[in-house]
Parts: C-alpha cells; sequence; structure tokens
C-alpha cells in the first residue's frame, strides 16, 4: 500500500470515529447513570442531611361542641369566631325543668335520711323496752328467790309447829298440858299453813311476772330485728335516691355549654328559642394549640426520628420561618387512614410511593397560636445520620 493511500485510510477511521464515537460514549454514560439511578435513588434520597416537603399543614384541635340533654335554648353568649377562656359559657339552655327535678331529687334524699333517723329513734326506744323488760325479769327473779326463801323458812316452823300440836295433843289427852297451850299450838300450825300457802301464791305471781317480762323481752328483740332489717332497706333507698340526685345534678349541669379550654369558637349553629335535642351540635371549638402535619414520601423517612430539628414556612406569611421539632412519626402510611384504604391484592398494580404524616411541634407556642388549622405549609427537617 502506498503512502498516499494509508492516509486516505487513516482520515475516514478518524471522520468515522468523530461521527460515531461520541455519541455511543453519550449513551453508555446514559445507560450507566439511569441504572445508577434507578438502584440506588431510594438511598440516596433518604441519605439527604436535609428532607423538604411541601404537603404540609397547620392543624389544630377542633371539637364540635354538642348537647347532652332536650331542651329551648335561652341565650347564646358568644359571637362567630370569638375567642373565650376555659369555663367561659357558650350556651344557655332553659334549666327549670332540670331544676325542679334537682329539687325533687334532693327533697326525697332528705326524706330518706328522715325515715333513717326515725328508724334509729325507733331502735332507741326498743332498746329501752327491752332493758325495761329484762329489768322486770331481774326482778321477777329476785321475787321468786325471795319467796322460795321465805316458803322454805316458813315450811321449816310449819313442820316444827305441826310436830308442837301433836305433842301438846298427845299431852292433853293423858292431861299432861293446858288448853290453852294446845290451842296456841293449833293456832301457831295454821298461821304457819297459812303463810306456807301465801308463800307458794307469791311464788307463782312472780313466776307469772317472769314468763311475761321474758315474753316481752323476747317480742321486743324480734321488733328490733324488724327495725334493723328496715335500716338497710332505708339505707339501700337513701343510697338509690342520692344516686337519682347525683344524676339530676348532672343534668342540670348539661343546660350550660362551656368553653372546655382557651381558643376560639367558630360559627354558631343554634339560636334562642330553638329546640335541641341530644346530640345537636351548637358550635365548634378549636384550641389554641398548633402543629404541622408534614406529609413525607417514604423514601425521605430513612433517618427522620423524633427530635429532629424543623423548619416550617406558612404561605400566609412568606419569608417567616417557625422553628420546631418533630413530635411523632405516624405508625402507618396516611393511606391506611383513609375511610377506604387501598386494596391490592387484585387487578393490575402500579406501585405509587406512600406518604407517612409527621407531626412537627412549633417551639413557640405563643406565635404559633397565630396560625390556622389548614394552612399551607412547607417543611424542612435536618437528620443526623
Amino acid at each position: 500500500m502506498s503512502q498516499t493511500t494509508q492516509v486516505i485510510a487513516s482520515r475516514v477511521l478518524k471522520r468515522a470515529w468523530q461521527k460515531y464515537g461520541t455519541p455511543v460514549i453519550v449513551v453508555a454514560l446514559a445507560a450507566a447513570v439511569i441504572v445508577t439511578v434507578t438502584r440506588n435513588w431510594n438511598g440516596w434520597e433518604g441519605s439527604k442531611t436535609e428532607q423538604v416537603t411541601n404537603d404540609a399543614y397547620v392543624q389544630g384541635d377542633l371539637t364540635p361542641l354538642s348537647t347532652k340533654i332536650s331542651g329551648i335554648v335561652r341565650e347564646v353568649d358568644v359571637n362567630d369566631y370569638q375567642s373565650v377562656h376555659r369555663g367561659d359559657l357558650l350556651v344557655q339552655l332553659n334549666d327549670a325543668d332540670y331544676r325542679a327535678q334537682t329539687a325533687q331529687a334532693a327533697a326525697a334524699v332528705e326524706a330518706a335520711r328522715a325515715a333513717i333517723e326515725d328508724n334509729h329513734r325507733q331502735q332507741e326506744l326498743e332498746d329501752a323496752k327491752i332493758q325495761r323488760a329484762l329489768a322486770g325479769v331481774d326482778d321477777a327473779r329476785a321475787q321468786i328467790t325471795a319467796a322460795q326463801d321465805s316458803k322454805d323458812a316458813v315450811h321449816a316452823e310449819l313442820v316444827r309447829s305441826r310436830e308442837e300440836r301433836a305433842r301438846q295433843e298427845a299431852l292433853f289427852r293423858v292431861n299432861a298440858t293446858t288448853q290453852q297451850t294446845l290451842q296456841a299450838a293449833v293456832a301457831s300450825e295454821q298461821s304457819f299453813a297459812a303463810q306456807a300457802a301465801g308463800s307458794d301464791a307469791e311464788i307463782a305471781q312472780a313466776r307469772a311476772s317472769l314468763s311475761s317480762d321474758e315474753a316481752a323481752a323476747e317480742a321486743e328483740r324480734r321488733s328490733k330485728a324488724v327495725l334493723e332489717s328496715e335500716q338497710d332497706q332505708l339505707v339501700a333507698d337513701l343510697h338509690a335516691r342520692e344516686a337519682a340526685l347525683t344524676v339530676a345534678e348532672v343534668d342540670l349541669g348539661y343546660t350550660r355549654i362551656v368553653a372546655p379550654a382557651d381558643g376560639t369558637v367558630g360559627e354558631r349553629q343554634v339560636h334562642p328559642g330553638q329546640l335541641v335535642s341530644p346530640g345537636t351540635q351548637v358550635i365548634p371549638f378549636l384550641d389554641t394549640t398548633r402543629w404541622v402535619a408534614a406529609n413525607f414520601l417514604e423514601t425521605q423517612l430513612t433517618n427522620i426520628k423524633p427530635g429532629d430539628p424543623a423548619e416550617v414556612r406558612v404561605d400566609v406569611y412568606p419569608g417567616r420561618v417557625f422553628k420546631g421539632r418533630v413530635l411523632e412519626i405516624a405508625p402507618a402510611s396516611g393511606s391506611q387512614f383513609a375511610l377506604l384504604p387501598p386494596d391490592n391484592a387484585t387487578g393490575n398494580f402500579t406501585k405509587v410511593v406512600q406518604r407517612v404524616p409527621v407531626k412537627i411541634a412549633l417551639d413557640n407556642s405563643a406565635l404559633a397560636s397565630q396560625l390556622r388549622p389548614g394552612l399551607s405549609a412547607e417543611v424542612t427537617l435536618r437528620t443526623a445520620r
């Protein structure tokens, strides 16, 4: 091959390399970048020190205040969107019926207490009757003992007088004694016989009195037992009436709807003269506490943890930065808390990156209270690897 031919071939190869070589290199580099990004993009995104999302909103506790009882609205003491403090009266229902029910329940409680006190007094009276009956039993037993002792003495004298009469009669038959002495012995024997008969009657009377007093004591004991059983019933009745009074007082308290905390009310939904039933919403209440709910992609959660510092920018205050910290991370993605969670077990499937709510607590609570729930925000988190 001549030198001229070699030069021509070299120029042809150089032109071909310039024409096709550069595009081939570019395509190869692009393919390498695509493969690398596809395989490691999630790792790169999750390892960033700063994680940013504009899917964030200011949140607050919004509570719809409702009625617990039925009644007629007497007055509404707040205006729409008014600031209120804990315990401030918002809505007052007509409470005349509930006050009457409370007074009636209180009177029933007093009547039950009076019945218990009357029962106590009756028991004290029964105790006095029992003591009196027992005293009569003791007296009757003492009388029986005394009469028995007297009877024994009289019986001994009666035996002696009978023996003396027999001896005097024997002596009188042999003219060894006088008629007068014999008559005295007979009179003495008759006297002691009469005394013995009187002692028997006295003992019988004392025994009858003993039986009567013992029966009276037993009857009074039974009456007291009945009173004691009635007392248990009266105490139970008192407890029931006290519970009824508590229910009446609670229902009376429900006629006043007050602010549960410091905050702001929404638009009034009832007006004076309106009849409301249990569950009727009267006014919404918004607590002063504010936070930001930021929905981060699942690929951004690799290093996010509670306590990480955050910067919040709210659209309504351009250029203003609110400092805060991660308070909590939701235990599941937002789709799991939806009314109808997705079910990808059937049909075609397309993978969609999920978002997980992250709760951001703002450091300056006084400044945060100026924010209104629902406002859009942008959150930047600084994570530590």
